[in-house]
């Protein structure tokens, strides 16, 4: 049983880092994770991101109404961050990452330490569990960018991945990368080598760059 499980339905306020704070009601909880419903959306978060936990009700001015169900899971069910990823493939869902760069999509699968996760803008991309800071499930009938099935269909990815992120990284060695959604220009390059957990990138004009996969949020190869 987890620490928190006391609190369940009671008023939470969950500090990510200093420029994101989640409120809500604390409506699941499990060994590394915890669902929190703010009266429009649901939020599950890894533990392992949570600097500071404090229950309060001075936040809210109304009384928040549970919903009849969970969109991922149920209360009954005992929950896990890979469970809830598991249970989410093929859910539009928004994903924190990296800050202030959510990433919309679905999730199509869940490796060793790595999941899978589509979008419409970066296509496929590989996420260390580490770096998973929450989820939020979309509303019914809600769509990313108000895409048409059409125009994003919910299709299984055909690709065979990796079982680690590392053994992922080195199958696309050769190949360019797109690491923390290229947020950074040293972030993007073609993959040279991977030893001792460094990988050797060589980004625009030339340059080589080595970048510690400890560190690498994400990454999309073409």
């Amino acid at each position: 049983m987890s620490i928190f499980s006391k609190f369940l339905e009671e008023y939470i306020e969950i500090t990510i880092n200093a420029s994101l704070i989640l409120k809500g009601k604390l409506i699941d909880v499990g060994s590394d994770i915890m669902v929190i419903y703010n009266g429009e959306d649901f939020y599950y978060i890894p533990l392992v991101h949570t600097q500071y936990i404090r229950f309060s009700k001075l936040a809210y001015t109304e009384e928040i109404q549970l919903p009849p169900e969970l969109p991922i899971g149920q209360p009954e069910d005992n929950i896990s961050v890979r469970k809830i990823l598991t249970n989410s493939k093929g859910i539009f869902t928004e994903i924190y990452v990296t800050n202030h760069q959510p990433i919309h999509g679905y999730v199509t699968g869940v490796m060793n330490d790595y999941f899978l996760f589509f979008s419409p803008v970066h296509k496929l991309i590989s996420i260390p569990l580490q770096h998973f800071k929450w989820l939020m499930p979309y509303r019914e009938n809600e769509r990313p960018y108000s895409l048409k099935n059409e125009e994003f269909p919910l299709i299984p990815i055909s690709t065979t991945s990796a079982r680690t992120f590392e053994e992922q990284c080195k199958r696309n060695i050769g190949k360019m990368a797109i690491f923390d959604l290229g947020k950074e220009p040293k972030k993007i390059g073609k993959i040279i080598s991977i030893q001792n957990n460094q990988v050797e990138l060589a980004i625009a004009r030339n340059q080589t760059i080595f970048t510690n996969l400890t560190h690498v949020h994400s990454a999309s190869f073409l």
